[in-house]
């Protein structure tokens, strides 16, 4: 046995990145334990998302026109994938609170303690708010169910466009989370990071495609609309459940909305998990 090999300690592993990974679930599972201590935490996110559903679906069905209608059956199959998109980035906020917290009852001291990788301790959290985000998907999508929503087809080999379609949604979700990582790391109390986790999201969610036909919005606003992340997952969803609302635009991420979908939601990963382990390290410091 060689010198370096008696030196490591026990249990320790010379692979970086299997390392990495082993310490963001142990995170992850610490936060979903947690969770299920905390079962009010996941009432709550699927009781929002809820309410929407049936407001949006009978305050707004029948007074919209999708294409050329207003018939409120054709706006319910054209709302849910706007709800589902909306809901999944709201969980933003829930992330940003989440680590805030951690910070100022200075858990993430304690973990810097620890030999763990530092970016670890981020990851885990978003991985284990995927999870939650993905329980309120299946549940919402159950009420979405039975109050009326349909996928075009019912052909059983359609399953996998649907489940392409929750895939995205889910993908969208892990990138926002990062966002609100970021946000969670940069102010001092979780009330400050639930504002700043939410506020920004209205404009995104409501300057898209998700509520209204964006065709009919006026020209530099439907130009927005149509480049915004967000609408380029509503777009994709639709083209996949075979919902109604689908877009005809020279938009790149309208004409292809599932590669435009899964682009900007991994620049969006990129970009603000480094920034969000840079800002851990100098917060932590």
């Amino acid at each position: 046995m060689s010198a370096a090999t008696e030196a490591a300690p026990a249990g320790a592993s010379t692979n970086p990145v299997g390392a990495s990974i082993r310490d963001s679930l142990v995170i992850a599972r610490r936060n979903l334990i947690r969770m299920t201590r905390i079962p009010e935490m996941v009432l709550f996110g699927v009781i929002q998302p809820v309410m929407f559903v049936v407001l949006f679906t009978y305050v707004f069905g029948g007074s919209l026109q999708i294409g050329s209608t207003t018939d409120a059956d054709v706006y319910k199959d054209f709302l849910m994938a706007g709800i589902f998109a909306q809901t999944v980035t709201f969980a933003t906020a829930g992330s940003a609170a989440g680590i805030a917290d951690d910070m100022q009852k200075g858990l993430v001291d304690r973990f810097r303690s620890l030999p763990m990788a530092r970016g670890a301790v981020l990851t885990g959290r978003t991985v284990a708010d995927l999870v939650q985000t993905a329980i309120t998907l299946l549940v919402l999508a159950i009420v979405a169910l039975i109050v009326g929503w349909r996928t075009g087809s019912a052909d059983p080999t359609n399953a996998g466009r649907i489940l392409a379609g929750f895939g995205l949604l889910l993908l969208l979700g892990y990138a926002f989370t990062w966002i609100g990582a970021l946000i969670g790391l940069s102010v001092r109390t979780p009330e400050a990071a639930t504002s700043g986790g939410i506020i920004w999201l209205f404009p995104v969610t409501f300057v898209s495609n998700a509520f209204v036909d964006s065709s009919q919005m006026t020209p530099w606003l439907r130009h927005i609309a149509e480049w915004n992340p967000f609408s380029a997952t509503v777009q994709a969803c639709r083209e996949l459940f075979g919902n109604p609302g689908v877009v005809q635009s020279d938009a790149w991420p309208m004409q292809h909305p599932v590669w435009a979908s899964v682009m900007w939601s991994v620049l969006i990963i990129a970009v603000f998990r480094t920034l969000s382990v840079r800002k851990y390290r100098s917060a932590a410091s």
